[in-house]
């Protein structure tokens, strides 16, 4: 049964669904990046997204995420720090990347301020994953992404088991045998509010309908 099978459908507030913290307080952060690259599959705009390979050691394992990671002092800026993650854990080149926009940082529990890169990427790509970090890609519709009716609020800990926080994190419905939820759910939804407000813009148009 997937994790997501018994969430209520609720009536999200913008106040809930629409946050760039995990934390109430935050200082020391690390930068890190993660691109959020928008894919056309049969004429129509999805989110890539990969899925981290099995690791004991890590307590990200097998969770959906955008590729990405710690910024370093080689970067020339965060957005070298997401075109580069991007070239090693997936193989896309910086040359089919068409970066749109950065957006505010996300906070997030292990003390990440993550900045998003959203940008247009070139599609179809032949992919080589980074085996040890990557166990495959998958791209879901912006449509579905934006669908009310596919995510909800948990608390945190309900799905973390190493974790004693309760903050709400959104969780979508489980696709391809993933669950996207947390800081990346976070990420999606702030970009695609960034593209319903008209603050992102891609041709063709994107349609947000929430």
């Amino acid at each position: 049964m997937s994790i997501a099978d018994d969430f209520p459908v609720v009536v999200h507030s913008e106040e809930g669904l629409f946050r760039n913290s995990d934390l109430p307080k935050a200082s020391g952060l690390k930068k890190a990046a993660v691109l959020v690259p928008l894919i056309r599959v049969d004429d129509a705009w999805h989110l890539l997204f990969i899925v981290r390979a099995s690791n004991p050691k890590d307590r990200h394992s097998g969770q959906v995420a955008f590729p990405g990671g710690r910024h370093e002092e080689t970067d020339s800026s965060l957005i070298q720090t997401a075109l580069r993650e991007t070239e090693e854990e997936i193989g896309i080149h910086a040359k089919h990347i068409n970066v749109i926009s950065s957006l505010s940082a996300y906070v997030t529990v292990s003390d990440y301020a993550v900045t998003p890169v959203v940008a247009v990427v070139d599609w179809p790509q032949a992919l080589t994953l980074q085996s040890n970090e990557v166990a495959r890609t998958l791209s879901l519709p912006v449509q579905w992404l934006c669908n009310r009716s596919n995510f909800s609020l948990r608390a945190r800990n309900t799905l973390d088991t190493q974790s004693n926080a309760r903050h709400p994190v959104i969780v979508y419905k489980e696709q391809q045998g993933a669950v996207l939820w947390g800081a990346t759910a976070r990420m999606t939804i702030n970009c695609l509010k960034a593209f319903s407000d008209g603050e992102l813009t891609v041709t063709p148009p994107m349609t947000i309908d929430w």
